[in-house]
């Protein structure tokens, strides 16, 4: 079924094609409201602890919130745009060139070549949530799903509904790492200035920014500050301040702004996160040319996307128990 399956990938990248500069637009640019401003930290600092120590310091050791008084970010946001890409690319969208002493020269030489797939081909060939891996971080920044925000006085938790992802930020506590490992999204702290929420994150998983984005490394950093601003016009927009260090991949930092906005058409709609996941279900896989494939029915190995249970037998096993649309035998 290899015909079949090559159509199937042709129009999988028809699909990329058409919607990549959507996506973009969603995800990166101006994005909703007034223009995004970076504000970059008054200095250079050489690693992200010295950084953070400098806001703690500035904080006078920080704000120590009540129920009563923690800002409230409750309600479904989406996102409305960053300046990422601005600080790797010298042109928005899709027509600029990569920026050349930004990142490592190692680092950039990789980077010119996604690049240059996006650019000549339209797509990058494989990207990795294509076989179920986490977006990680800093991609969750960035994810344009809906994203919730749970403030509570020892813990604020931020939750993307892609592949269910949550971080932590540990609020007035210090970094701690009991499995002597990295992971999709590291250990974060954090502490309150005001209103102001400030992070640190460290301990990350090798990832990227996004599948066109430049990859990081496993000494990837970042320090965060983020915070609730209303605008003139009637625009509310939670906004992230954001510097990431990476020894590896960056000649020296990198600072981008990122934004929410509320998500009020999901609300009004009465939209509710669930989770959900994609291993179950997922039939791409990296071909022998590095690019995305997919199995098709008949193919081996082709898992059923409509639901399968391992006791077919028992009755109430449909995993669509409205339109029953588990595959039979036949």
């Amino acid at each position: 079924m290899k015909a079949i399956s090559v159509r199937a990938r042709a129009g999988a990248v028809m699909c990329v094609l058409v919607f990549a500069p959507r996506l973009a637009d969603a995800q990166f640019g101006a994005g909703f409201g007034p223009p995004l401003v970076n504000a970059p930290p008054p200095m250079e600092f050489e690693t992200s602890a010295e950084h953070y120590a400098y806001l703690l310091e500035q904080a006078g050791g920080g704000t120590t919130h009540t129920f009563e008084t923690l800002p409230r970010w409750d309600g479904l946001w989406q996102t409305a745009g960053n300046t990422a890409m601005d600080a790797f690319v010298d042109a928005p969208r899709f027509e600029g060139q990569v920026r050349e002493g930004v990142l490592t020269p190692e680092y950039e030489a990789a980077y010119k070549e996604r690049w240059r797939e996006q650019i000549e081909l339209g797509q990058v060939q494989y990207d990795r949530l294509t076989h179920c891996e986490p977006p990680g971080y800093p991609r969750f920044l960035l994810e344009p799903y809906t994203h919730e925000f749970v403030n509570l006085p020892h813990m604020s938790y931020q939750i993307n509904d892609f592949d269910s992802s949550i971080r932590r930020v540990h609020i007035d506590q210090e970094h701690q790492n009991v499995t002597g490992t990295h992971s999709w999204y590291g250990d974060t702290i954090g502490f309150w200035d005001g209103d102001r929420l400030v992070t640190h994150t460290v301990d990350l998983l090798p990832v990227d920014f996004t599948r066109w984005a430049p990859m990081t490394s496993n000494q990837f950093e970042s320090v965060e500050v983020w915070e609730l601003h209303s605008y003139p016009d009637g625009t509310e927009r939670l906004e992230v301040q954001v510097t990431f260090y990476d020894s590896y991949a960056f000649v020296k930092p990198v600072h981008a702004v990122y934004a929410y906005r509320r998500a009020t058409g999901l609300e009004d709609a009465g939209y509710r996160v669930i989770h959900w996941e994609c291993e179950l279900s997922n039939n791409a896989y990296m071909d022998a040319e590095g690019g995305t494939d997919y199995r098709l029915p008949g193919d081996e190995g082709y898992v059923d996307p409509r639901g399968f249970t391992l006791f077919p037998e028992l009755p109430g096993q449909s995993r669509d128990p409205i339109y029953n649309t588990t595959l039979g035998d036949d």
